[in-house]
Parts: C-alpha cells; structure tokens; sequence
C-alpha cells in the first residue's frame, strides 16, 4: 500500500478548498456521481497524507472508516478517519496527535476521528454496532502497514457475522420506525428513509459480513443477483448518488432531506423540466421514489438471504397439496423456474400465501416472482384463468391488503393493471395529500378492509356494520383501486378513472348492476365529502340533491365507506370527528329520504318536542323556552339540531332579552375541539371581532352558524378545533373562552390587531393558486361565496374583514380545511352583490388579499 504521490502545495487548505470547487464544477458540468465521490475521496487521501507526513511518525496508521472508507466521499460529508497506534500514546505522540487533529482542521477538514490500537478497536466494536459497521469498511491510507493488518486481524478474529446481521437488521427496523415505515414522505431523507442509502449500504455490510463480497458484482457471483438485476441497482445507486451530491452542492453543507426548498432547483439542476400535467419538482420526487422503492425490494429480497446464510438452522419445508411448500411461516415455490415456464402460477402463489396465512415468500421465491413480472402481457392480462385468479385474491377472506401491498412492491400490480403503473411514485402538491397516488391508494384500500375485521368495529362503528353488512366486499376494494388511478393526465380524473373501472369490470366479467355501482362509487367519489363539508345539511334541497344522485341505500352505504376511508387515507392531520360527524349526518338525512321518511321540514315542532324533553332533565319546566323561540324562526330549528336547540335554550332562556354580551363554550359533542355561542344585540362587526378572537389564540374555526333573531339579536354558533386543548384543564378552557371572548366583543372596546399568518413552507414553495367565486344562490335569497387557497393562521379574519368593508352580510360559514389547503363555502347577502360593478370589485379584493405572502 505505497503512499500516493502528492504534488499539494504549502496552503493545503486553499488547494482543498480550490479542487473541491474543481470537482464540483466538474460534476455540474458532466454528472458522474461514483466518479465524483471516489476523486473527493482521493483528494482528501492526498491532503490527510502530507498532513501525516509532516506531523506524524510512521510507527502509527491512518485508515478511512465508513463511508469514506468504501471511497465514497459527498461534497458535505465528515470526513470519518481512524488512527491506529501500537500501544497507549505517551506525552510525546499525544501532543503530535493533538497538533496533527488541528491541522486537519486548519486545513478545511471536518474529520470525526477516533484514536486505538488495534485491540482497543476490535473492543470497542464489539460494544457498539454502529463502531462495528465503521470499521468494517477500513481502508488503510498512510502509516504502518503491519499495524494495519494487526487491526484487520483483531478484527476479524471477534467478527462475530450472527450478531452482526441481527443487529444491523434491528437497528434497520429502529431507522424505519423513525420515518414511520415510509419510503414516500413529503421530505424524505436520502440517506436515512426507508429505501435511502443506507438501506442500500445495509446490503453491502451484510454481504461482506457472510463473506460474499461488498459489491454487486460478488452477489452476481454468489447467485443472489442475476447481472440484469444488479445492473438496476447500480442505475438505482447512481441516482441516489445523483440527488444527494446535487443536495450538498445546493445547500452548501450537509444537507440530506429532500425539502421543498430544495425540491425544484435540484429538478432544475439535473435537467428535469415541467410537463403538461406536472410539475418538475413532482417528476423529480417520482423518480427519487421510483428509485427508493427498487432498494426496498432489493433489501426485501437479499436480507433474509443474507438471514439464512448465517443461521442455517433455517425451519423445516411443510409441503402443501400443488406447487408450494412452507419453510417456517414462508411460502416456497417447489420449482424456481415454475413463474417463468407458467406464469398463470404468479396469482396461485399469492392465494396460496394467503390460504396458508404465510407471512411473505422465501427469499428464492421471491426473487422468482420478481423476475417472472415481465411475463405479465396482454396475453396474460386477457386470460380467463388470471383474471379469475386475481378477482378470488380480492374475495379471500383474509391477507387482502397484504397482497395487494406485495404485488405493487413487486411490480405486479402495476404489470396486470398499467394505469396503476403511471401512478406509482407520483407525488400530490395539493396541500392535504402526504402519500404518493399509488400509497394513498393502497392506503385506502386498506381502511375498506379494516371496516370488516371486527376488532377495529369501534373505531368507525357505523363504516363498520355496512361494511360488515356489504354483500360484495370485493367491489369496495375495485373502487378504492381505480378512485385515483387517472390522476396525472390532466383533466377530471374521476370521469377518466370510471372509464378505466368499467373496462376492467366488464373484461372481469361482472353482471351490470356492479360494473354499474364501482364505475359510480369512481365517478363520485368525492361528491359526499364535498355535500357535507361544504353545503347546508339543514337545508333539504340539499339533502334532495344529494340522495338525487345516489339512486338506493346500496350506492349509499358503498359511498359512506369509500368516502371515509379515502379521507383517511390522505393524512393523519386531515380526518377529525367533526367531519366524521358531518359526513354520519348526511347518510342519516340522506337514508331517511331513501326510506321514505318524512322531511325535516314536516318535523319542526318534533324538534321543539324533543328539546323540552331534554330540557327537563335540566329541571327546566317545558315551557320555560318559549320566550326565547318566539323570536327565532323556522329557519333556526332546521338548521340546528335538538342538541344544539336545547343547549342553547337552557343557556339563554332566563335572559334572551338581556343586553349583556353572553358567550357559553362546551366541548363539542361531535368529539373534537369545542363549541361557541355568543349571543347579543347585533353589531356590524361581530364576525370581524369572533374571527380576531379566535385568530389571537390560533383556534380553527371548522363551523360558523350565523342567525339573527326577530328581534335583532345576533344568535351565532360557532365549531372550533383546538389541539392545544388536550394539554390544559378543559374547564379552564372554556372558562377563557367565554370570559375573553365577551370582553372582546364589548362595543366600546377597540378591536385588537391580529398578527398577519405565513405560509408554511410547503406552501411557499409549492402555493394553491387562489381561487374565488360568488354565484346567487338557487333560492335567490343569498349568493355563494366560495374561496379555495392556501391556510394559514388569521385567514377568517381576513376574509371577514373584506366582507364587513363591503358591507356583506353573513348567514352561514363552512370552513373546509384539507391539511394545507382550505376550500371554505360561504352563504352571504348584501348590496355589493347586486350590481356586477361591486360583485367584481369584491372578488377583486378577495383574490389579492388570498394572494397576499
């Protein structure tokens, strides 16, 4: 190992600092990552050796570690460094060491260095794994070569591969577990997320553990790659690579999470343009998660390998009646070659692991099934045979989620269904989807699935019994598979995926009525979140409308199903209870019409009724309430509930002509955050002072019902959402509630500033181009404001203060905030909508101020 020759001048830190600007304004130039990393390796070689030879004695070594060990150096990397001495260093050595690490760093090195001897190191590694991992890639660099080999020989000596691989392998599932088991996060990070980097180094520390070389080439020759396969994942390696010198060189130090900052100058920087349908920062993220999801599949298939190759005690085979066996709870193929000499075998092995309840395939068997997807054609796709086949994998009573989870990781899923193919790794910049289109699908699916086991029936108890009570799971699971399956190609995807779900049901075979009813559940898939999200639920002919497209209770209930699960298949942050309890009362209303049930509207003095009754349990005498409903009209008892009717009469039945400013606060029975009433004499800017109030204190406003009563009082009732609720003493909650907010109204009291919100970076990065339109209502009494745009703190408040400078009257507020993304319906009145001029000057304002930073 003869020292490399170095022609560095006496400034080592100016001739760093000067090449690696050349490396990198080569690499900007011509894009070759491996070249790259091995020349900066190189580089630092050369400066790390002069060092040494000016400062160190040549009894001691100089050994790269961990990445830098395996020659692969990133613009911002540590430098990782190991210096061997032969025995514990006296006064002398010490201070040469001392001298030599400051001038690492004097010359621009940022070296995380360790100093041993060589049994000290094989101690160390055996107490810490990720010491173990380090030392595992040393590569001698300058100094004493007999004291290099003295390591490699301690080391190897208390190598012990079986503690090895099973702590690598933990400390793998520890790493996922950070990241939630997620390759697809927004911001995922490169090195570090699930299918990153380091999952593609776990493959090389384990294959070097087991003596099979740390390289592809090695696993070709082992047999556990064939050449296609590990040509992939060198092409798979390069674009990792790829991303994350851009990244370092972008940021200017170490910077491994793909943020959004970042997401559209790297596009830029490796020539990703724009397409009609997408941006370049979604194409960009789609080949990034592309890419991760080929190292998962590698580590899926390699790792048990790697398992087995050191625990040979490896379970006993079960044969099972046909072409599989068990090993241990894996499904084994009897014959490796059976997938490509019969590929109609690919669908019978999956049902075979989910009849035998198999865990996943054997690492062969896998590798098998992975090479047989390209037999997956039309021919294949047109066989009667498959098509049965795939369609009794979605009747299986149980594993239906894990197939179809196997199948997309293996590519066959998107082989049998192509559309499902072009979604894979597409990412969704729309301000409430976390997951690519492919994930929140799968997603999806698996929240059918989760209504029908019944250990989860308290969690969504009315899901649960219909689907429980569906007569045709499999046509739920159809539907959630083609629901977003045409997103990307421009236009309405709903209408295009209806065309892609008929089609496969008719080739499928279904009878009418279900090619019907999944092409439907498609088509509409989003029609029953927008109804109870964004309409009046009180008004009947908007519970008319809604049970006008639905036809009978079957296309009811396979609605209510899908559409739950889709919203909770979006993001954890994006389903609450107040929208499980919208969504809950517009099946009620809509299957009480499909029952033929009277109208609400025939029910108004039930609803009186019903109130009193709990009003006596109060100790209120029945007619107690009567003061206050004579000034309320019908309106008021349609839009709100006997709950609400009755809460709100056992607040104000004593004064409701009182003067005084009354705000009562509870939490809210749907579950999440609590409920607002403020009642009081009526003034201009009321909505204006609530929305500050609420605001100042950072409370989403989910629901705003604004009535006016006959005698000029302000009646208005308002849902909050509130996270900060769970960390404090809910009575003193809405003990400031009720306290504060009262002060706040007081019509002497000036109303107090509230701080402009920002944008969260996403949304400065990647904005929701605002959107505004006022229409008259079907009625003509009112017209319908509705805004789409970006959240951010204050944005109500906004909004209301451009309707009170207009002078517009508000009547109801439905607040629809999807994750980042805000798409709020409101009913209003007033002069400016009368005249074109006004109604235009108005929107005007409302667009600027949404466009607002």
């Amino acid at each position: 190992m003869p020292a490399r020759a170095t022609s560095l001048p006496p400034s080592l830190r100016q001739q760093l600092k000067e090449s690696r600007e050349a490396l990198a304004e080569e690499f900007l130039s011509r894009p070759q990552p491996q070249q790259y990393l091995q020349r900066h390796a190189n580089l630092v070689d050369d400066v790390l050796s002069e060092l040494c030879e000016s400062m160190l004695p040549q009894e001691v070594c100089l050994a790269a570690v961990g990445g830098y060990g395996r020659g692969e150096l990133f613009p911002a990397s540590d430098v990782d460094i190991l210096l061997l001495i032969p025995h514990e260093p006296d006064e002398q050595l010490r201070s040469k060491i001392e001298a030599w690490v400051q001038g690492c760093w004097d010359a621009g090195l940022e070296i995380g260095h360790s100093i041993r001897t060589p049994m000290q190191c094989a101690i160390e590694a055996d107490k810490d794994i990720t010491i173990e991992t380090a030392l595992l890639e040393a590569r001698w660099i300058w100094g004493s070569e007999d004291l290099f080999r003295q390591f490699e020989q301690q080391f190897k000596l208390r190598f012990n591969p079986r503690r090895f691989v099973e702590g690598k392998l933990l400390e793998q599932r520890n790493r996922h577990n950070r990241f939630e088991d997620s390759a697809y996060n927004l911001e995922p990070n490169l090195k570090d997320s699930p299918g990153g980097l380091r999952d593609l180094h776990m493959i090389y520390w384990l294959a070097q553990s087991v003596g099979m070389g740390g390289d592809w080439r090695s696993l070709v020759k082992s047999g556990l790659l064939s050449q296609q396969e590990a040509q992939r994942l060198s092409r798979t390696q390069r674009t990792l690579n790829l991303l994350r010198i851009h990244l370092h060189l972008l940021a200017r130090r170490r910077e491994d999470r793909l943020a959004f900052d970042y997401q559209s100058p790297l596009a830029g920087k490796i020539r990703i343009a724009s397409s009609r349908t997408h941006r370049a920062s979604e194409l960009l993220m789609q080949r990034y998660y592309r890419a991760a999801k080929q190292v998962q599949l590698a580590n899926e298939m390699l790792l048990p390998a790697f398992h087995m190759q050191v625990f040979e005690d490896a379970p006993s085979i079960t044969p099972l009646v046909g072409e599989f066996a068990l090993r241990g709870n894996m499904l084994v193929v009897r014959d490796m070659n059976l997938f490509m000499n019969d590929p109609t075998a690919i669908f019978r092995a999956f049902l075979a692991a989910m009849r035998h309840s198999a865990s996943g395939f054997e690492p062969g068997t896998l590798r098998a099934l992975w090479r047989s997807r390209t037999s997956i054609n039309h021919i294949f796709r047109s066989a009667h045979e498959n098509r049965t086949a795939f369609l009794a994998i979605l009747r299986e009573p149980e594993g239906v989620t894990w197939a179809l989870r196997a199948m997309s990781r293996y590519g066959i899923l998107g082989r049998y269904l192509p559309a499902f193919a072009r979604i894979t790794g597409q990412m969704q910049h729309d301000g409430f989807h976390i997951y690519t289109v492919d994930e929140h699908t799968l997603a999806v699916l698996r929240n059918v699935r989760r209504f029908i086991i019944p250990e989860f029936s308290h969690e969504f108890p009315l899901a649960s019994k219909l689907m429980l009570a569906f007569d045709k799971p499999e046509l739920l699971y159809l539907a959630a598979l083609f629901h977003d399956i045409a997103k990307g190609r421009g236009g309405d995807h709903s209408e295009m995926g209806m065309k892609d779900a008929r089609r496969f049901c008719k080739a499928h075979g279904f009878p009418p009525e279900d090619i019907e009813l999944v092409a439907w559940l498609v088509k509409e898939h989003l029609s029953m979140s927008r109804t109870a999200q964004k309409e009046d639920l009180s008004d009947p002919t908007v519970i008319e409308a809604f049970e006008a497209r639905l036809g009978d209770s079957r296309h009811l209930d396979a609605l209510y199903i899908l559409t739950v699960a889709d919203i909770r298949g979006t993001s954890p942050k994006v389903w609450n209870t107040w929208k499980g309890k919208l969504l809950e009362t517009l099946y009620h209303a809509a299957n009480a019409r499909l029952s033929g049930k009277k109208p609400a509207a025939a029910g108004l003095q039930d609803k009186r009724s019903e109130a009193k009754a709990k009003l006596a349990l109060y100790g209120i005498l029945p007619n107690a309430a009567d003061e206050l409903w004579r000034y309320l009209n019908d309106s008021y008892f349609l839009r709100f509930d006997t709950q609400d009717i009755a809460w709100h009469a056992r607040m104000l039945w004593q004064k409701p002509d009182s003067s005084e400013i009354i705000v009562r606060a509870r939490l809210s029975p749907a579950g999440d955050g609590i409920q607002v009433l403020v009642y009081c004499p009526d003034m201009p800017d009321l909505f204006v002072r609530v929305c500050g109030f609420f605001a100042r204190n950072q409370f989403s406003v989910a629901e705003a019902r604004i009535h006016t009563t006959r005698h000029g009082y302000a009646l208005d009732s308002f849902q909050l959402l509130d996270d900060g609720l769970r960390e404090v003493q809910y009575r003193d909650f809405l003990q400031f509630v009720e306290h504060e907010l009262a002060l706040a109204l007081e019509p002497g009291r000036a109303p107090e500033a509230v701080p402009a919100g920002r944008l969260s970076r996403r949304l400065r990065h990647f904005p929701i181009q605002p959107e505004v339109e006022i229409r008259a209502g079907e009625r003509g009494r009112f017209h319908v404001l509705s805004i789409t745009c970006g959240d951010r703190a204050g944005l109500l408040h906004r909004i209301a203060l451009i309707l009170q400078k207009h002078a517009v009257g508000l009547y109801s507020a439905k607040i629809h905030t999807l994750g980042e993304r805000v798409e709020d319906r409101f009913l209003i009145s007033g002069p400016a909508l009368e005249t074109p001029g006004k109604l235009l000057g108005l929107e005007r304002e409302l667009l600027e101020t949404l466009a607002q930073p």
